[in-house]
């Protein structure tokens, strides 16, 4: 088993993420369209749901993944503010996610294990309040959200958005990690801390 397969789902591309566990089993990291599909071709039932963010784009099938029996993990609890359903209303494209419970509230914890998978926290706000990147020390992978993205970083001009407060902290939490971190971004392909260090024309240390 691959120790992360990546899937790519709804109309903005957003990328989900299977990491195994040293259990055996697996979890998945954000739940855009047609995730649960994929979990069911795949004959895949994960452990837990962990989401980077509620952004409507990462959270489309997380109720149909919770109705599974899944535990939901998220910093923050459930709310219409997160999932920014009312600004894609203002874009044209009106759409509605399915609430779901938050089994599990993040805030202020520093690290979470789920069978045997040890995982580092880091609130990372500035493209949504509730951002949080989840960092697999003992493989050095960084599963970054909309936080730092190959070459460039989240929008920070969504509700609660500020892109000077989500660059400091790309900068202060997630720049220290250790350069060879393989970094799983919510869209586009992964890249590496180094990588960003050195060339990420948004974001300077």
């Amino acid at each position: 088993m691959d120790a992360i397969q990546r899937f790519e789902g709804g109309f903005l591309l957003t990328n989900a993420y299977l990491l195994s566990t040293p259990g055996g089993g697996q979890v998945l990291i954000d739940a855009p369209a047609d995730t649960k599909k994929w979990l069911d071709e795949n004959e895949v039932t994960p452990l837990a749901l962990l989401l980077t963010h509620q952004h409507f784009d990462h959270v489309m099938d997380a109720a149909a993944i919770a109705a599974m029996g899944i535990p939901v993990y998220s910093w923050s609890g459930y709310s219409k503010e997160l999932t920014a359903e009312e600004i894609v209303a203002q874009w044209g494209m009106p759409m509605t996610v399915e609430p779901y419970a938050v089994d599990h509230e993040l805030a202020g914890k520093e690290t979470l294990e789920i069978d045997g998978l040890k995982l580092d926290l880091a609130h990372v706000p500035g493209h949504s309040p509730d951002s949080v990147t989840f960092h697999d020390r003992e493989r050095e992978i960084l599963v970054s959200g909309d936080t730092l993205f190959n070459g460039s970083t989240g929008r920070g001009d969504l509700p609660g958005g500020d892109l000077e407060l989500l660059c400091r902290g790309i900068v202060e939490k997630i720049y220290p990690l250790p350069g060879e971190t393989r970094v799983y971004p919510g869209h586009g392909p992964q890249t590496t801390i180094e990588a960003e260090r050195v060339g990420n024309a948004v974001v300077r240390a």
